[in-house]
C-alpha cells in the first residue's frame, strides 16, 4: 500500500475503495493490446465510485503495472455501469488538521492522475456515465476522450463547495478548450447552481473527441480508439485562442464571481488566478498553483462551511428529523388545490407532473378558474418545447389538471391544499367548508408563509388533520418545504405530508407551528433590520449593499422587490403582533406599499437600479445613518438572536435544520454553511447570543 494510503488511514476511516481492475484487451485492426481500467468501488449506480487515499493507491500500482508493460500499446480507462468517477473521497476533509496533509494530498492526485499522460503510453479516457470533479479530471489527463451520450451529469463543483480543480483540471481545461469555455465550466456552471453538462454537449465544448449511444458504448470507443492508434481517424483539436480573448474570458469569470459571491469567497478567485497564469505557464508549474491553491482552501472555513452545507442537503434533508414513520403515510390518490391564482396554479402542476395523479383546482368564477387551467397548460407547452417531458406526457399531464367553481369536487380527495389569501378568517373559512366535503381520512393542508396552523385548524371537527404545507417561490426551482406540525396534528398526517413531499421531490424540514415558521422570520428579522438602519437615515445604496460580501443570492431591497412589497409587509406585521419588541415594522415599507410601489428601486436601461424621484420623494429619514460595516453588523446580530430563540423555543430541532432551510429556501450560499457556521466564525453569534451554534470541528476547522 502506498505511504499516504497508510498515513491517511485514520483521516478516512469510512473510505469505500474504489478498485482500479485491470483487464487486457485486444484492439481490432491488428492494432496491438489496450490495458483496460475500470474504476469499481463495488456499489450500484446509487454509490458513485470516488478517490480516497487507498483508491488512489490502488489506481496508481494499476497505472505503473500497465505503463511498465511492452506488449500494452495504450491505457484505457471507464467505469462501473453509468458512472465514471464522483471526484474526491471527502468524507474525511473535515479530519484534516494541517496544511501539510491538505498539500499532499492534492500533489499525490497530480502524481497519480499524470501517469495517463507522462508519455509514456496514449491514453483513453471513456466517459461512460457521471463524471465529476477528479472524475473528470482523470480522463482530462488522457489523450484521448470519448463520452456516452446519454451521461447525465459532467461538471466541476469544486467551486460551489468551495475549493477548486486540483488534480490538473484548473490548468487542463483552458488549455485543452480555451480560457472562454473554461472558464463557464469552472467558475459560471459551478456558481450557478452547480449547473451539469450532459453527454452531449462534451463533444462541441472539446471536452470529449467522439460521442457514442447505445450499450455497446464501450465496444464502440475502443474500435475507435483502435483507429486512432492505427491511422484512419485522426483527433484534430482547434488552436487556443491565447490573445485577448483568454484575458476577457478571466475578467468575465472575475465579474460573474462578484456578482454571485461579491468576494465573500475565496475559491473561483483563487481557480481565474490559474486559468490566467495558465495561458504561459508550463503544466508543472501550473499543477504546482493547483497545489498551493488547494493546500490553502482545504484549510479554509469556508470549505469546511461548504462540506458541512453539502452534507446537510446529501444526507440530512433525505432524512428529516423527527418525522413519524412511513408506514403511517395514507395513499393519495387525487389532490385539491384551493385557488387558481399564480401559486395555486404553479402548485397544480408541480402535483399533477410529480404524482400523476388527477389535481383539480377550484376559484371564486370561472373566468378565474380557466386563467389558472390556460397557465398550468402553457407552462406544460414550454415544458414540451425545452425538451424536459415528451408529447405523450404533456398531453397525460394537461389531462389530469381540471378546474371548478364547486368545491364539492374535493370529496373524492385525498389531499386538499389551500392557496388562497393570507387572511386568517379566509383560510379558517375554507377549511370549514372543506371539513363538511372531504372523507375523514383527508389531509387539509394551507401554504401559509405566517399563519398559525394551530389557529386555522381551531374551529374544526378534525383539527388533527390539519398540516402547514408551505412552498417557496417558485415552487417548480426552490426545493424546501416547510412541513408544519399544529398542536393536534396527527401522526398519520404528518408524515402523509412528508411522503407527499417526497414524491415531490422536495426537501422537506419538520417545524413546530410559530409565527413565520424558520425562513420567512429569519429573513424577516433581517430585513427589519436593515430597513431600520435606513429610516434612521442610512442612504439606501449603503444600507442595500452593505450585506453582499456575505455572498447572498441579492440584496436585500433586491429581494423585496421579489417577493413583493405588500407580502414583506403582510409577514411583518404578523411578526411584529406576536414580537412587538424584535419585529420592527417600518413607516417608509408602508408607504411604498400604500403608494401601490413594487420595490425601493427602479431599473435603468442597463438593468441597473436606481432610486427614482417619485419613491425618493416617499422615503422619510432621520438624521442618524449608519456605515455598511455597523448595518452588517446589526443586522446579523438580529439573525443570531432569532435563531437563537427558535432553537430555545424548539421550533426546529436543531441549528442544521436553520442552516438548511436557508439553504435551500432562501438561497444562502454553501460557503457560508446556511448561517450558523458564518454567525460562528465571525464572531456574532457569541457576541449576540453569548455561545455558539454548532461545535468547534462542525463547519469550521477544529478548535
Amino acid at each position: 500500500m502506498n505511504g499516504l494510503a497508510q498515513d491517511y488511514a485514520e483521516i478516512f476511516p469510512d473510505e469505500v475503495v474504489t478498485h482500479a481492475h485491470v483487464r487486457d484487451v485486444e484492439l481490432p485492426y491488428g492494432a496491438g493490446t489496450m490495458a483496460l481500467i475500470t474504476l469499481d468501488n463495488g456499489l450500484d449506480h446509487t454509490r458513485p465510485s470516488s478517490f480516497g487515499p487507498k483508491g488512489l493507491a490502488e489506481l496508481d500500482a494499476a497505472l505503473e503495472s500497465v505503463l511498465n508493460r511492452d506488449e500494452v500499446v495504450a491505457v484505457g480507462i471507464t467505469g462501473k455501469p453509468f458512472i465514471l468517477a464522483a471526484g474526491a473521497d471527502i468524507s474525511g476533509m473535515p479530519r484534516i488538521t494541517k496544511r501539510e496533509q491538505a498539500l499532499e494530498i492534492a500533489r499525490y492526485g497530480h502524481q497519480v492522475f499524470g501517469k495517463l499522460n507522462d508519455g509514456r503510453k496514449p491514453s483513453f479516457g471513456f466517459i461512460n456515465g457521471l463524471a465529476i470533479g477528479g472524475g473528470l479530471e482523470v480522463v482530462l489527463n488522457c489523450t484521448y476522450r470519448t463520452v456516452l451520450a446519454t451521461t447525465p451529469a459532467v461538471a466541476f463543483s469544486e467551486c460551489f463547495l468551495g475549493i477548486l480543480p486540483g488534480w490538473g483540471g484548473t490548468w487542463l481545461l483552458p488549455n485543452l478548450i480555451g480560457a472562454d469555455r473554461a472558464v463557464k465550466v469552472i467558475i459560471e456552471n459551478a456558481l450557478n447552481t452547480n449547473r451539469m453538462l450532459r453527454g452531449p454537449e462534451l463533444e462541441p465544448l472539446g471536452i470529449a473527441d467522439a460521442t457514442f449511444e447505445g450499450a455497446d458504448f464501450l465496444e464502440r470507443s475502443i474500435n475507435w480508439a483502435a483507429q486512432v492508434l492505427t491511422g484512419p481517424i485522426e483527433v484534430r483539436r482547434p488552436e487556443v485562442d491565447r490573445g485577448e480573448a483568454w484575458d476577457a474570458a478571466v475578467a468575465r469569470g472575475r465579474a460573474f464571481a462578484d456578482a454571485k459571491v461579491h468576494g465573500g469567497a475565496p475559491a473561483p478567485y483563487r481557480a481565474l488566478d490559474i486559468i490566467a497564469a495558465a495561458k504561459t505557464c508550463t503544466k508543472a508549474d501550473g499543477f504546482a498553483l493547483e497545489d498551493e491553491a488547494l493546500a490553502d482552501l482545504l484549510m479554509s472555513e469556508e470549505f469546511r462551511s461548504g462540506l458541512y452545507a453539502f452534507d446537510l442537503v446529501q444526507r440530512r434533508a433525505k432524512k428529516p428529523v423527527g418525522v413519524p414513520d412511513r408506514s403511517l403515510a395514507r395513499s393519495v390518490t387525487k389532490v385539491g388545490i384551493v385557488g387558481a391564482g399564480l401559486m395555486a396554479s404553479q402548485l397544480g402542476l408541480l402535483f399533477a407532473r410529480r404524482l400523476l395523479v388527477p389535481v383539480v383546482l377550484t376559484d371564486l368564477d370561472d373566468e378565474r378558474v380557466e386563467r389558472g387551467l390556460a397557465y398550468v397548460r402553457e407552462e406544460i407547452d414550454k415544458l414540451l418545447a425545452k425538451g424536459r417531458i415528451n408529447a405523450d406526457q404533456a398531453n397525460r399531464i394537461k389531462g389530469l389538471v381540471t378546474g371548478s367553481t364547486d368545491k364539492k369536487v374535493y370529496a373524492d380527495c385525498d389531499f386538499v391544499l389551500e392557496a388562497v389569501f393570507e387572511e386568517m378568517k379566509v383560510k379558517q373559512q375554507v377549511f370549514a367548508e372543506l371539513e363538511g366535503i372531504v372523507s375523514p381520512e383527508c389531509v387539509l393542508a394551507t401554504n401559509t408563509s405566517s399563519l398559525s396552523v394551530t389557529t386555522m385548524a381551531s374551529r374544526l371537527n378534525h383539527p388533527e388533520r390539519v398540516v402547514g404545507f408551505h412552498f417557496f417561490n417558485p415552487v417548480a426551482i426552490l426545493p424546501l418545504l416547510e412541513v408544519v406540525r399544529g398542536e393536534r396534528t396527527d401522526d398519520a398526517s404528518l408524515a402523509t405530508a412528508f411522503a407527499v413531499a417526497k414524491e415531490l421531490k422536495k426537501n422537506a424540514i419538520l417545524v413546530r407551528d410559530a409565527p413565520a415558521f424558520v425562513v420567512n422570520r429569519i429573513l424577516t428579522r433581517f430585513m427589519a433590520e436593515v430597513t431600520r438602519c435606513v429610516d434612521e437615515g442610512t442612504p439606501v445604496e449603503v444600507a442595500d449593499q452593505a450585506v453582499l460580501p456575505l455572498g447572498l443570492p441579492m440584496s436585500p431591497f433586491v429581494l423585496l422587490q421579489l417577493v413583493g412589497p405588500a407580502v414583506a409587509l403582510h409577514v411583518a406585521e404578523t411578526l411584529h403582533e406576536a414580537f412587538p419588541d424584535r419585529f420592527y415594522v417600518s413607516p417608509n415599507l408602508q408607504r411604498l406599499v400604500a403608494a401601490g410601489k413594487p420595490g425601493v428601486w427602479s431599473w435603468n436601461a442597463q438593468g441597473q437600479p436606481f432610486l427614482d424621484d417619485e419613491t425618493k420623494a416617499l422615503l422619510e429619514q432621520g438624521s442618524d445613518a449608519s456605515t455598511a460595516e455597523q448595518v452588517r453588523e446589526r443586522a446579523l446580530a438580529a439573525v443570531a438572536d432569532e435563531v437563537r430563540r427558535l432553537l430555545d423555543d424548539g421550533v426546529v430541532a436543531e441549528a442544521q435544520d436553520v442552516d438548511l432551510a436557508m439553504a435551500l429556501g432562501a438561497g444562502w450560499p454553501f460557503h457560508l454553511g446556511g448561517i450558523t457556521p458564518y454567525l460562528d466564525r465571525s464572531g456574532l453569534a457569541e457576541k449576540a447570543t453569548g455561545r455558539r451554534f454548532l461545535p468547534r470541528g462542525v463547519a469550521s476547522l477544529p478548535g
